[in-house]
């Protein structure tokens, strides 16, 4: 079993981060919009790699990540011994980085598919975590701007079936946050700090 730390959206206290981590976890994804230092607090504290994307109040990684982390927004990397495939950003509202039109996000989906199809190929492993920063259309997001969901989404599940598709964004302000399904996909939303185990 691989535990995953995840984290999204919300600064947590040290305190809370840390102990969530006890159990024992192999490794910290973040589904965006928190700082870099905080992340790299993060995973100096805990002494586990982290993986994340980018959300739509992030700047522009442009190849620098935090330290201690893998960016891996379009990308397909293998870390804690999970594969994770990442596609972050919200849809668009506003200028500014990290934000995408549903043909543009479908774009890059379709690039990451293709990758994720190539590294199965090369080792027979699949994906065991689809990592973004806003959720599938219809699958937890919300009908303001802002916040809504991509459809593409729910092509990459369907073409890549991961074990888990973790997303941020959608902050629950106290309202619970049930699990959904795509297909067989479990989607989590992680906004805040989350254990996972796979």
């Amino acid at each position: 079993m691989v535990r995953a730390l995840a984290v999204s959206d919300e600064v947590e206290p040290w305190a809370l981060v840390v102990a969530t981590a006890e159990p024992g976890v192999d490794l910290v994804v973040a589904a965006g919009d928190l700082p870099f230092d905080y992340l790299a607090g993060i995973v100096d504290r805990i002494d586990r790699p982290g993986v994340l994307v980018p959300g739509n109040h992030d700047p522009e990684i442009d190849g620098a990540p935090p330290a201690g982390w893998v960016d891996a927004d379009g990308h397909v990397v293998d870390v804690g011994g999970l594969r994770i495939a990442g596609l972050g950003g919200c849809v668009r509202y506003r200028p500014g980085p990290n934000q995408w039109t549903e043909r543009e996000q479908a774009r890059r989906a379709r690039r990451l598919v293709r990758r994720a199809r190539r590294a199965t190929r090369r080792d027979g492993r699949g994906v065991d975590i689809l990592l973004t920063h806003a959720p599938p259309r219809h699958c937890g997001d919300r009908e303001d701007g802002p916040h809504l969901g991509f459809e593409c989404l729910h092509d990459v599940v369907t073409a890549l079936s991961p074990r888990l598709l973790v997303h941020g964004h959608i902050h629950p302000y106290g309202r619970p946050t049930p699990d959904r399904l795509v297909g067989t996909t479990r989607v989590v939303n992680v906004v805040g700090r989350h254990l996972l185990e796979l």
